[in-house]
């Protein structure tokens, strides 16, 4: 047989990338994701690109499965192949990499974990049955099954730390608190968000209110926060610590179903005197649709909680059946946006 020559053949319309061939293989592309994040590939290519089989060779691998996979990620944007086969990192592959203070390594780990596999593979039943996938799957809720696995809590924690950190900077630094202004972050986790907060104006005065196994271990301690801060444990479909100017709700309401939003914020307003102010931090959808991240986070929770992400007059909906007046809606440089409303 002679050798071949000439170009091969082009993608035809018929099997050009499109939104339904993306969405299509879209498993395909998160299922090489986690392996290359697994198996650590980005940090082998922090010092420069290298071929399929020297990666293998430093990461016990498989090297012409190593190459396919590459391969297929590189018309993902997040490695590039040069003219010798050589694997690099783009710049948005660089977030795979562990030794890079924004990683998005655990991220990555967190979202492509059987736990969110699993759920989405129940979508099909959840169409059905208006059931989250994951309680389905594992026989629990999605808080109640991660107490009683500390394995999957830490690949969650992590997961949510590296997603967490950062927007609280960018929240923070979006909203201005008035001087001597005293503010309750209301499952607020170990704190980092009311951290960002009081750092920002040495007049600040904060609370800090979760869980007590949570707040036990919070991150206020820092310098210049000596006597600024207070911590309480509870539970907020019970009570929350009176006497705020300022309530904060940080990805919480997206959580719950609108019944228990109702619950929450009802301790909310109980708490709050006439004219307080409560900032619910959580993605706010576009009306009508249209893209926005917040879209996939929602299904997200349709997945493993019974909540979701709400448009501006969902929120301000139940607000007002609580008992606040929603003001404004903020934007921030990150995927939140700020619904600032008055206790009425």
């Amino acid at each position: 047989m002679s050798s071949a020559t000439g170009e091969p053949s082009r993608p035809t319309d018929l099997f050009a990338s499109s939104p339904l061939h993306d969405v299509m293989y879209g498993h395909i592309h998160s299922a090489a994701l986690r392996a290359v994040a697994v198996h650590r590939i980005a940090d082998h290519l922090a010092e420069g690109p290298r071929t399929a089989e020297e990666l293998a060779a430093r990461t016990a691998t498989h090297g012409p499965s190593l190459h396919r996979i590459l391969r297929l990620l590189a018309v993902r944007g997040l490695f590039r192949e040069d003219e010798r086969g050589a694997f690099g990192l783009t710049q948005e592959g660089q977030g795979l990499r562990t030794d890079l203070p924004d990683s998005r390594h655990p991220a990555v780990l967190m979202f492509t974990d059987p736990m969110f596999r699993r759920s989405a593979d129940g979508l099909t039943d959840t169409l059905r049955t208006g059931r989250p996938g994951f309680t389905e799957a594992y026989g629990a809720s999605f808080f109640e099954y991660l107490a009683k696995s500390p394995e999957d809590r830490a690949t969650f924690d992590a997961g949510m730390a590296t997603l967490s950190g950062p927007v609280d900077e960018l929240v923070a630094q979006s909203y201005d608190f008035p001087p001597g202004s005293r503010v309750v972050d209301v499952a607020g986790g170990r704190g980092g968000l009311l951290r960002a907060i009081l750092t920002r104006d040495p007049t600040l005065t904060g609370v800090l209110f979760d869980q007590p196994v949570t707040v036990a271990e919070h991150v206020l301690n820092g310098p210049g926060m000596s006597g600024r801060y207070e911590i309480e444990g509870g539970d907020f479909f019970v009570t929350v610590p009176a006497g705020g100017d300022f309530y904060v709700l940080k990805h919480i309401l997206h959580d719950w179903n609108d019944e228990d939003v109702l619950r929450i914020l009802g301790s909310v307003r109980r708490a709050a005197t006439a004219g307080a102010r409560l900032l619910v931090v959580d993605s706010v959808l576009p009306e009508p649709s249209a893209p926005h991240p917040g879209v996939e986070v929602d299904i997200v929770m349709l997945m493993i909680l019974r909540g979701r992400e709400r448009t501006a007059g969902e929120f301000e909906g139940l607000l007002a059946r609580a008992g606040f007046r929603a003001e404004r809606v903020l934007a921030t440089p990150s995927l939140p946006s700020i619904v600032e409303a008055v206790a009425v």
